[in-house]
């Protein structure tokens, strides 16, 4: 069992809708698992939950909601497995996403902190071992100009398991 937090974009219908068509035929490891979402505190596996909880809140009690712009789609090689991703990335409301990860991870959580693997804010839309399949997603994404807008307002604290995603809280962000 793993503790995450994750922040779940409010998006319009439109632009919701368009990444879980995309996904539903393209993210196969975790389209039915969890809805899109940037990953703020990766899994965590060795501190309780009522203690993981209490150390969320505690670091994100001033935290203010935030707006993003997302106009581009990258590829990434995932470090723990065969599988490459397709992700999602803001342009605008990328630091802030920074900002929140490192502050989360900044006391009991810093242990748990990868320093070996950059940070990259995302969604993600797809992954296949085929690292050319990713590429064609990626080129899918970024040959015509889009823009998926969307706001930050709340972090949700979870536990995975199983490959089912249990919401334990969520923390509004003022």
């Amino acid at each position: 069992m793993a503790y995450l937090v994750l922040a779940y974009p409010e998006l319009t219908s439109e632009s919701f809708d368009r990444i879980q068509s995309y996904r539903k035929d393209n993210d196969e490891l975790f389209f039915n698992v969890v809805n899109p979402h940037f990953t703020i505190v990766f899994p965590v596996f060795d501190i309780s939950e009522e203690e993981f909880t209490r150390e969320v809140k505690d670091k994100s009690a001033n935290s203010v909601k935030f707006d993003f712009i997302i106009r581009c789609a990258t590829i990434n090689k995932d470090a723990f497995s065969d599988y490459f991703h397709t992700f999602l990335v803001p342009d605008e409301g990328y630091s802030r996403i920074v900002k929140l990860h490192d502050k989360l991870y900044s006391d009991k959580l810093k242990d748990n902190l990868r320093l070996d693997l950059d940070f990259v804010p995302h969604i993600g839309i797809g992954n296949s071992q085929d690292r050319y399949k990713c590429k064609k997603m990626v080129d899918e994404w970024n040959k015509k100009e889009f823009e998926l807008r969307g706001t930050i307002s709340r972090l949700t604290i979870v536990r995975y398991e199983d490959d089912v995603v249990t919401t334990i809280e969520e923390i509004k962000l003022k």
